[in-house]
C-alpha cells in the first residue's frame, strides 16, 4: 500500500517520524512552517497538496484536524471503489480515524496498523464492523504455529456459542505484536489485531487473573484478559481466561448505550 503522510505541525512531525519507522516507503509531505524531516516534501497550503496527490496514494494519513482534512479531500471525492484510504490523527496521538474508504479503500485496515504502531485508539465506524460485540484476548509463546492459535480461538468460541463472525479484534500485548503465528492467525480468520501498550496492562485496575508465567517471562500480571477488556469500551470478560492447545484465551464482550438503557424511541 502506497501511503503518504502528511502533518502541518511540529508535533505532527514528531508523530509521523514514529510512524514511518513502521511504515516503511511512505513518502512524507510537512507543513513549510514545521520543522524539516528529514527526506520529506514541503508543501504551502493542504488544500492544493491533496489535489496534486489524491489519486497517486493508495493511502493518506493526516495529522491534522479532521475539518481541515474533509475540507481537503472533499472536491476530490469520486467512488468508493476508487477513493484512496483517507485516515486523520490528532496531533497528541490519542486517535486514529478512519475518514474515507473504509472497507474498500483499506482506510481501516490502515487505521488499526496506525494506532497499533503509537499506542493510539482506532475509531472505526463502519456499522458492520462497529456491531460486532466480542474481542478475543490472546496471550501465547513465542513461535507458536498459526493454526495451533487459529484452533485454539476457535475452540474458546464455540465453547461460548460464538463464532468468528462476531469477533471485532483479536487482541495481544506489545510483546506479542510482532509474532507471526499470531499475526497470520488474524489473517486466517480475518479479524484484525489489536496491540495493546504493556503500560495500559500494568496500569490496569479492571478485575482480571494473574499469570506467574506472564509475570516471569514478560513482567506482565497478565495477557489475555486485560488486552481483552482494554481493546473495547464497556467490555465485560465472558469467557475468563483458559488454556488451550497452550494457547491463552480470554473473551470479552462489549456492550452499546441502546442495549444498556431499553429499546430506541421510535
Amino acid at each position: 500500500m502506497k501511503i503518504a503522510l502528511i502533518t502541518l505541525s511540529p508535533e505532527g512531525g514528531r508523530l509521523i517520524a514514529l510512524i514511518a519507522r513502521e511504515l516503511t516507503g511512505s513518502d512524507i509531505y510537512v507543513h513549510e512552517k514545521a520543522p524539516p524531516y528529514p527526506g520529506a516534501k514541503q508543501f504551502s497550503s493542504i488544500r492544493t497538496l491533496t489535489a496534486e496527490i489524491f489519486r497517486r496514494y493508495e493511502g493518506l494519513l493526516y495529522v491534522a484536524p479532521c475539518g481541515v482534512v474533509i475540507r481537503a479531500v472533499a472536491p476530490h471525492i469520486g467512488s468508493k471503489y476508487e477513493d484512496p484510504a483517507v485516515v486523520a490523527m490528532d496531533a497528541g496521538g490519542r486517535y486514529a480515524i478512519s475518514l474515507l474508504g473504509g472497507h474498500e479503500g483499506g482506510a481501516n485496515d490502515l487505521t488499526l496498523r496506525t494506532a497499533n504502531i503509537i499506542g493510539a485508539e482506532p475509531v472505526i465506524t463502519t456499522t458492520t464492523e462497529a456491531l460486532k460485540p466480542l474481542i478475543v484476548g490472546v496471550g501465547c509463546r513465542r513461535g507458536v504455529e498459526a493454526g495451533r492459535i487459529v484452533s485454539a480461538i476457535t475452540e474458546a468460541l464455540a465453547e461460548e456459542g460464538a463464532l468468528p463472525e462476531q469477533v471485532r479484534f483479536l487482541a495481544t500485548a506489545e510483546v506479542k505484536a510482532r509474532e507471526p503465528g499470531l499475526i497470520l492467525a488474524a489473517q486466517t480468520l480475518g479479524i484484525p489485531l489489536r496491540i495493546v501498550r504493556s503500560a495500559e496492562i500494568r496500569a490496569c485496575l479492571r478485575e482480571f487473573t494473574p499469570s506467574a508465567l506472564a509475570a516471569e517471562k514478560i513482567d506482565l500480571p497478565a495477557v489475555a484478559e486485560p488486552a481483552a477488556l482494554l481493546a473495547g469500551r464497556r467490555t465485560q470478560l465472558l469467557l475468563p481466561r483458559k488454556t488451550c492447545n497452550g494457547i491463552t484465551i480470554a473473551i470479552a464482550r462489549e456492550s452499546f448505550p441502546w442495549s444498556e438503557s431499553g429499546p430506541a424511541v421510535p
